[in-house]
C-alpha cells in the first residue's frame, strides 16, 4: 500500500479583482518516498500547470505526457489521471469562463489536449516566467507573481459573452433568451459560445446535470441513510438508470458503483 503521508494538496482562494478571471489556484507536492496517483474530475476549465522538482505525469487514455515546465490544457471535457511522483511539486492554475480567451484570442486546445503554452504566444514569456517562479521560497509569492504577471495581458471582456457566461436561469434556454435580447441570430450566439468558452450551451448543460449528480453522491456517502440513486435520477432529471451511467462513463470513465469505490482518490476541481 503506498504511503502518502506526505502528500499536500490545497487550493488558493483569488483576490475579488481576479474572481471573474480565475476560479483558484491549487497546489499539490509530493514528498513522500511513492508515487501519488490522482483522478480529475473534468472541469470544463482551461488550466495551466507550472511543475517545479520531478517532473509530473498525465495520463489521457493511451497517451501519457509529462508536464515539463509549463503545460496548458483545456477545457478540461473529460477526467484524465495524473501521477506525481517522489520530489514533484504542481501548481495549477484554473482559468474562469472566457477568461483564457480574453488572454490568448483563443478558448479551445483540448483537441490534442495538451499545449505548450509558449507556443500560444509565440514567444518564450511562459519559460521566462516559470524561471522566475522557481526562485521564490513559497507558494502564496508564486500565486502573487502570476497576479501581477497577468495584469497587462488581460482584455476587456464582451459584454454579450458576459451574459452568457454568467446566466444562471435554468429554466431559460440561454442561447434562445440572449439571441433575442441582443438581436443576434440563436446560430451567432452558439458560435459566439464555443468561440469564448470553447465549448456548447449543450455541453455546458450536460455536464451541470452530471455535476448535481456526483454532489449528491458526495453527500449521500456521508449521510446515514446513504445514496439513493433513484431520487439522483429524478431531481437530476435523467431518463433512467442507463442514462446515468452514461454520464459517468462518459466523464469519468467509470460506472457509479466503480466511482463509489475509488472516489477517495478523485479530485473535484470545482467542488
Amino acid at each position: 500500500m503506498k504511503d502518502q503521508s506526505e502528500y499536500n494538496a490545497y487550493r488558493i482562494p483569488v483576490p475579488p479583482e481576479f474572481e471573474e478571471v480565475f476560479s483558484h489556484f491549487y497546489v499539490a507536492e509530493n514528498t513522500s518516498r511513492n508515487a501519488v496517483r490522482r483522478r480529475l474530475l473534468p472541469s470544463y476549465q482551461t488550466i495551466l500547470i507550472f511543475n517545479f522538482g520531478t517532473k509530473a505525469l498525465l495520463q489521457s487514455g493511451d497517451e501519457e505526457i509529462e508536464t515539463g515546465k509549463c503545460l496548458a490544457l483545456g477545457p478540461v471535457k473529460r477526467a484524465f489521471e495524473y501521477t506525481l511522483p517522489p520530489g514533484s511539486e504542481i501548481l495549477v492554475v484554473n482559468f474562469r469562463d472566457d477568461a483564457f480567451y480574453r488572454f490568448f484570442g483563443n478558448a479551445m486546445i483540448a483537441e490534442n489536449l495538451r499545449s505548450d503554452p509558449d507556443a500560444l504566444t509565440g514567444e518564450g514569456c511562459f519559460s521566462d516566467l516559470w524561471e522566475q517562479l522557481n526562485t521564490l521560497p513559497d507558494t502564496d509569492l508564486r500565486v502573487n507573481f502570476i497576479l501581477d504577471f497577468c495584469r497587462p495581458y488581460l482584455k476587456k471582456r464582451n459584454p454579450v459573452i458576459g451574459r452568457l457566461a454568467s446566466f444562471d436561469d435554468k429554466s431559460l434556454d440561454v442561447i434562445k433568451t440572449l439571441a433575442e435580447e441582443t438581436g443576434q441570430t440563436e446560430r451567432n450566439m452558439q458560435l459566439w459560445h464555443r468561440k469564448y468558452l470553447g465549448y456548447s450551451a449543450k455541453e455546458i448543460r450536460r455536464y451541470y446535470r452530471f455535476l448535481k449528480a456526483v454532489e449528491m453522491v458526495q453527500q449521500g456517502i456521508t449521510s446515514a441513510s446513504g445514496v439513493n440513486w433513484f431520487d439522483i435520477i429524478h431531481q437530476c432529471n435523467y431518463y433512467d438508470q442507463s442514462q446515468l451511467i452514461r454520464d459517468f462513463k462518459h466523464y469519468l470513465d467509470l460506472t457509479p458503483t466503480r466511482y463509489l469505490k475509488f472516489q477517495q482518490e478523485i479530485c473535484n476541481p470545482v467542488g
